[in-house]
C-alpha cells in the first residue's frame, strides 16, 4: 500500500475536491426533493449539459471564464422549460410516475447531447492563471483542483447565510418542514419552489463547467456521477443543508481513499454505509426537521 505524508496529504485533497464536486450537485437535488417533493433523476443529465455548453461557450466567446458563466445561466434556463413544461404537472404525480418520467428524460437529454455534439469526450482547459501547481502543506498539488475545492466551500458558506440568516432562508426551511402550513402563513410556496429548482439546475450547470477540465465531457456523465449523489442525498437526509455537507464529505472520502486503500472494495463501502444508514437512521444522519 502507498505511503508517505505527502502521498497521504494528495489524497485528502482530492477527497475534499470531490466532496466539493458532489456537494454542488448534491444540495440542489436534496432541496428540490425536500422542498417540492420531486424525485429528479434528470438532474445528472443537467450536470451533464452544463459541460457540454460549457465547452461550447469556451470556444466560442473566449475561454473559460465564459464557459463558467454561461454554463449554469443556460442550464438554469433549460430547468425553467422543463419546469414549466412538465416538472409543474408531474408535481402531483407520485414519486413512482416522477421516477419513470424523469429516467425517461435522461435518455432524451442524452440522445440531444449525442446528436449536437457527438459520442466522443470532449475537453476544456483550465485558464492559464490555474494550470500550474502551488504548494500546500509542502505539497505540490494542481491550483486548478484548488480552485473547485474553494468554489464548492464559497457555496457553501454563501447558501448557509442564505438559509440560515435571511428571510427568504427561513421560508424555505418551513417549506421544507411543512409546506401546507408554510402557505397558511402567507408564504407563495409555489414561487418558492420555482426559485429553488432555478438555482439546483444552476448549481448542476457550475458543476458541469468546472468538472470537464477534470473529466472531460462525455453522454455518460450525468449517469456516472447521479449514484454517487443520490447516495449523498439519502445519508445526508432530504432537505437538509448540513446533511448535503456531511454526506459530501462522507462519500469524497469513502470514494478517494477506498480506492487507495482496498481497490477492489472501494465501490462497495458507500453502498455498505447506505443500508447501515438506512437501517439505523431513515431519515439520513442529518435530516430537517420536516
Amino acid at each position: 500500500m502507498p505511503g508517505g505524508a505527502d502521498f497521504w496529504i494528495t489524497q485528502f485533497l482530492n477527497g475534499l475536491q470531490f466532496s466539493m464536486l458532489l456537494f454542488l450537485l448534491s444540495i440542489g437535488l436534496t432541496v428540490i426533493f425536500g422542498l417540492l417533493h420531486f424525485v429528479n433523476l434528470a438532474h445528472g443529465a443537467l450536470y451533464m449539459l452544463g459541460a457540454y455548453v460549457g465547452v461550447s461557450a469556451a470556444a466560442h466567446l473566449g475561454g473559460y471564464w465564459s464557459a463558467l458563466v454561461l454554463g449554469p445561466l443556460a442550464v438554469m434556463a433549460i430547468g425553467i422549460v422543463l419546469y414549466l413544461t412538465l416538472i409543474k404537472r408531474m408535481r402531483r404525480a407520485g414519486p413512482m410516475n416522477q421516477v419513470l418520467v424523469t429516467f425517461g428524460l435522461i435518455f432524451v437529454i442524452v440522445d440531444i447531447v449525442r446528436i449536437l455534439w457527438g459520442d466522443v469526450a470532449l475537453g476544456l482547459a483550465e485558464p492559464a492563471s490555474l494550470s500550474g501547481p502551488i504548494q500546500i502543506f509542502g505539497v505540490s498539488y494542481p491550483a486548478y483542483r484548488v480552485f473547485v475545492t474553494a468554489v464548492g466551500l464559497v457555496v457553501m458558506i454563501a447558501l448557509s447565510v442564505v438559509l440560515n440568516r435571511t428571510q427568504i432562508g427561513a421560508m424555505i426551511r418551513a417549506g421544507v418542514e411543512n409546506d401546507a402550513m408554510a402557505a397558511c402563513l402567507g408564504i407563495n410556496v409555489e414561487r418558492l419552489f420555482f426559485l429553488v429548482f432555478c438555482v439546483g439546475c444552476a448549481l448542476a450547470g457550475l458543476a458541469g463547467v468546472i468538472a470537464v477540465p477534470l473529466f472531460s465531457a462525455t453522454p455518460g456523465m450525468g449517469t456516472d456521477i447521479l449514484i454517487p449523489t443520490l447516495i449523498v442525498v439519502v445519508i445526508g437526509g432530504l432537505g437538509s443543508l448540513n446533511g448535503a455537507i456531511l454526506g459530501s464529505l462522507i462519500v469524497g472520502f469513502i470514494q478517494t481513499f477506498g480506492a487507495v486503500v482496498t481497490p477492489g472494495l472501494a465501490s462497495v463501502l458507500v453502498y455498505v454505509l447506505l443500508a447501515a444508514v438506512l437501517i439505523t437512521k431513515p431519515a439520513g444522519l442529518l435530516p430537517a426537521r420536516g
